[in-house]
C-alpha cells in the first residue's frame, strides 16, 4: 500500500505566485512530506503539547504556612468543651490556608524528535490537500527610510493581492525586520522562520503562505527526518 501511495503523491505539484498573485510556474513538492498519510492522533498530541507548553502555570493559592495569622494556640487542648485546634490559621476555620491547592508549575513535557516531525508532514499533507497552502516568490516588504513607515499597510495590502482573507500563517527563511513588524500589527497575522514552524501553527490558520525558499528547507529538514 505504501508504495501505491507515494506514487500518486510524486505528480503533485503547487503554483508559485508573484506578490501581484501572478501564477510564475510550478513545481513539484516532496512526497515524503507533502504526500504523507494523515495521522490525527499524532497531530492531536503535538497540538496538546504546544498548548501544554504555552501554559504559564502561575497559579497558586496560600496554604496554612502562608496565611496570615497567629500561630498560638487558641485555647487549652482539654477542658473547655469545644473541638480541640492548633492554630487560627488551619485550613478548616475560615480565612485559613488551602490544602492541596495550585502552585506554581511547569506543564511543559518533550515529545520525541521523529514524532514531531512525523506530525508536521501530516499536518503540511492536510493543508495541501485542503488547498489551503499558497506558494509565493517572496515577501515584498521593504523597511520605509522616512516615517510614517506604514509597514502594516504594506502586508495588508500584499495579502489583499493574494487573496489572503482571515487569519493566516507567513512562513520565511530568516523573515525581514520589516516582515515581522509588519506581522505584529496585524492580529490575524503570524510571521513564522521555517525552523520554527510548528503543527499548532500550521493547522490554526486559514492561510498557510510559504516561500520557494523555506518549502525547499522544509523538504530538506523533513524529508531527511522522515
Amino acid at each position: 500500500m505504501a508504495p501505491r501511495k507515494k506514487k500518486a503523491a510524486e505528480g503533485t505539484t503547487v503554483e508559485v505566485v508573484n506578490a501581484q498573485n501572478e501564477k510564475v510556474g510550478e513545481r513539484p513538492v516532496a512526497p515524503e512530506v507533502f504526500g504523507a498519510k494523515v495521522n490525527e492522533h499524532l497531530l492531536y498530541e503535538a497540538v496538546k503539547q504546544y498548548r501544554a507548553g504555552s501554559h504559564r502555570g502561575t497559579h497558586m493559592t496560600k496554604n496554612r504556612a502562608l496565611v496570615s495569622g497567629s500561630g498560638k494556640k487558641p485555647w487549652r487542648q482539654k477542658g473547655t468543651g469545644r473541638a480541640r485546634v492548633g492554630e487560627t490559621r488551619n485550613p478548616l476555620w475560615r480565612k485559613g490556608g488551602t490544602v492541596f491547592g495550585p502552585v506554581p508549575r511547569d506543564y511543559s513535557y518533550g515529545m520525541p524528535k521523529k514524532a514531531r516531525a512525523a506530525a508536521l508532514r501530516s499536518a503540511l499533507s492536510q493543508r495541501l490537500k485542503e488547498g489551503a497552502l499558497k506558494v509565493v516568490e517572496g515577501f515584498d516588504i521593504a523597511m520605509p527610510e522616512k516615517p510614517p513607515y506604514r509597514l502594516a499597510h504594506q502586508l495588508s495590502e500584499l495579502l489583499e493581492r493574494l487573496a489572503v482573507a482571515g487569519k493566516a500563517v507567513l512562513v520565511d527563511t530568516t523573515p525581514s525586520d520589516a516582515l515581522v513588524l509588519s506581522g505584529r500589527n496585524l492580529p490575524d497575522v503570524k510571521v513564522v522562520d521555517e525552523s520554527h514552524l510548528t503543527v499548532y501553527d500550521v493547522l490554526d490558520c486559514r492561510h498557510l503562505v510559504l516561500t520557494q525558499e523555506a518549502l525547499v528547507r522544509l523538504e530538506e529538514r523533513l524529508g531527511q527526518q522522515s
